[in-house]
């Protein structure tokens, strides 16, 4: 019996200790394994921005092409998170125009992005941006081990995808680099942003405009803060990512709280809950000019740096006017957006001071600044696409305030020595230029006017107020043929065309013309710069040079590939140099009168300077 049992006694540890051998080895398989992971480089196109990828740092692998001018680079070395990634790794020199893998990095905003030729791409400037990058093609190092082992690489929402897919929340999921000790990129400048916002790397100076009249009654105030709340929840408030303040209008507005006073959700929550209601009337235009004259300004938080956005919320209809007001924060940089709740029924619109009110305060009348909820109860669902919208910020068009509400009028050269063919690139410029802008009777207009030694006016800043109408005029311009008389021509402009501006838009005067003029061009040319009107002038040979601190000359050499990219350049410089602003918040103080120096045929880089162009 004792045999017995001492034989089952080694049978067992027998079995054991092959069960060990066993499970060592495919241990030791399953780690060889482990050790070599595979990670896919996911590929992106040549027109993708940085902007539109949330994560801090990234490998991705770029396609053939990218050195095509359509895709636009903005700054050199340290780039504008507004520029094509790939577009910026060929003018860095990382890549050439056969594409590969790159390591981008995201890093803090800065003001000034120099613009330069590198590579066969010619980057832009621009004066400021809230975001930067910059890019390496250390791709190898990044990818030589898992975070820890036993895991892999997982994929994470790493690009926001455009259109209505970004209104919706979808996203692309990319791979995103594990972190190595051996990197490289620790050495690269300027310092990495801070903790980013949890939605899509938000980054916006918010101020909500709430209602606090007596007709919203306590219960729907009550509902109305818990909406906010609720919003700066999902935003994720701090200094890295957005900032909120609150304005409650009554009778007249008044400040809550501004930007900087609460530096995340928690107390900004608290700070809501706290706030009473003022009752009184629904002025909203008063408030809008309030936020636009007051809120935004550096010592209530506002950082530059960041988009500007006004969110409006009316129960009702406002009892004041909101168009003018409005228009002055458009052209001042906020982006309005409406939130209105239970409009006027029939009997009522006979109160309404302004029909169409909210679509003649926001920034844009397409839809995506205007949320109309039925009724207070279904304010909660609109949290999401309110935060969304908000923070797609290659959306927030009234940022760009140097495109907005703008009289823009072309003078354009027709004499014999232009040539059909030279005339039809001028209008295909002209068509170029004019897509870059929000074109609308109240955003931006434009006009026509061409000249020999006689004028015509070819079309109005009133005639046209959409896109489609406006690059239809252009295409029918016909070519006059004669003499030059650049200067008379400005005379004609100022009498026909700029005398029927509006007071309070920027006027700009793009002088477009082959030669010399017969004519004096001085005169004109003060006339029109004590009329505040700020004249850009494109010419091929040189001009006789007009004062340089209100003209900007550009020569452009008659290669094809630079006149494709020459209206990228023309609108860079445009938004540099604004004319003041009616009213304006002290972060949008443009430089003026800053032209293009040095003698003509210098290569010396310059805000105004495109692929090759050359500043007189």
């Amino acid at each position: 019996m004792g045999i017995v049992v001492l034989t089952m006694k080694a049978s067992v540890i027998e079995m054991f200790l092959v069960l060990l051998v066993t499970g060592i080895h495919s241990n030791k398989e399953m780690t060889k394994k482990i050790k070599r992971p595979k990670f896919t480089v996911p590929q992106i196109n040549c027109d993708v921005r940085a902007g539109k990828i949330i994560n801090p740092e990234f490998i991705v692998k770029c396609p053939a092409g990218c050195q095509d001018p359509r895709y636009h680079v903005y700054g050199t070395d340290v780039y504008a998170s507004y520029s094509s990634v790939c577009g910026a790794a060929v003018h860095s020199g990382v890549l050439d125009n056969s594409g590969g893998k790159i390591l981008v990095r995201k890093v803090a905003g800065q003001s000034g992005y120099k613009g330069s030729y590198s590579n066969g791409v010619q980057s832009l400037s621009l004066p400021r941006w809230r975001e930067s990058f910059v890019v390496s093609g250390e791709t190898t190092k990044a990818y030589q081990s898992p975070s820890a082992p036993g895991t892999t690489a997982q994929p994470v929402p790493l690009m926001q995808v455009l259109g209505t897919a970004a209104a919706e929340g979808t996203h692309t999921t990319l791979s995103k680099p594990p972190p190595s000790a051996g990197s490289t990129t620790s050495s690269l400048r300027p310092q990495p942003v801070g903790q980013r916002s949890q939605e899509l790397g938000c980054k916006v100076d918010l101020s909500f405009l709430i209602d606090g009249s007596a007709s919203i009654g306590k219960r729907r105030f009550r509902i109305q803060k818990q909406f906010l709340a609720d919003v700066a929840q999902a935003l994720d408030i701090g200094p890295a990512g957005p900032l909120m303040g609150v304005v409650q209008y009554g009778d007249n507005p008044v400040t809550q709280f501004n930007l900087k006073t609460h530096m995340n959700s928690r107390d900004l929550k608290t700070a809501i809950e706290k706030i009473t209601q003022r009752g009184g009337l629904s002025n909203v235009g008063r408030a809008i000019s309030f936020v636009t004259q007051k809120f935004f300004s550096k010592s209530n938080g506002n950082r530059g740096g960041a988009p500007n956005v006004a969110v409006v919320m009316v129960d009702g209809w406002p009892t004041d006017k909101v168009e003018e007001a409005s228009r002055f924060a458009r052209e001042s940089g906020i982006n309005i957006f409406f939130i209105t709740m239970e409009g006027a029924s029939e009997n009522e619109k006979q109160y309404v001071l302004e029909p169409n009110f909210a679509n003649k305060a926001v920034c844009r009348t397409n839809g995506f600044y205007s949320l109309n909820v039925q009724n207070w109860f279904s304010l909660h669902k609109t949290v999401q696409p309110l935060v969304k919208r908000v923070c797609d910020t290659d959306r927030l068009a009234c940022s760009k305030t140097c495109l907005n509400s703008a009289d823009i009028g072309f003078i354009i050269d027709g004499s014999s020595s232009v040539g059909t063919g030279n005339f039809r690139t001028v209008l295909q410029f002209v068509a170029n230029l004019s897509k870059e802008f929000e074109i609308s009777d109240t955003d931006t207009r434009i006009g026509a006017v061409q000249y020999t030694y006689e004028q015509r006016l070819e079309f109005g800043f009133h005639m046209y107020s959409t896109k489609p109408d406006v690059l239809n005029a252009i295409k029918r311009v016909g070519y006059w043929s004669g003499g030059t008389s650049t200067g008379a021509a400005i005379n004609y402009a100022l009498e026909q065309l700029f005398k029927k501006s509006k007071p309070n838009k920027r006027k700009l005067m793009i002088l477009i013309t082959d030669g010399r003029s017969y004519d004096d061009v001085r005169i004109p040319a003060m006339v029109a710069h004590h009329k505040a009107i700020h004249l850009v002038s494109l010419a091929s040979t040189l001009l006789p040079l007009l004062p340089s601190s209100y003209q900007y000359l550009v020569f452009v050499s008659s290669e094809s590939k630079e006149r494709f990219s020459l209206s990228s350049s023309m609108t860079s410089c445009i938004s540099q140099h604004c004319p003041p602003l009616p009213y304006r918040s002290d972060h949008l103080r443009h430089r003026r009168g800053m032209g293009c120096t040095g003698r003509a045929g210098s290569h010396r880089h310059s805000p105004c300077q495109g692929p090759r162009l050359l500043c007189g």
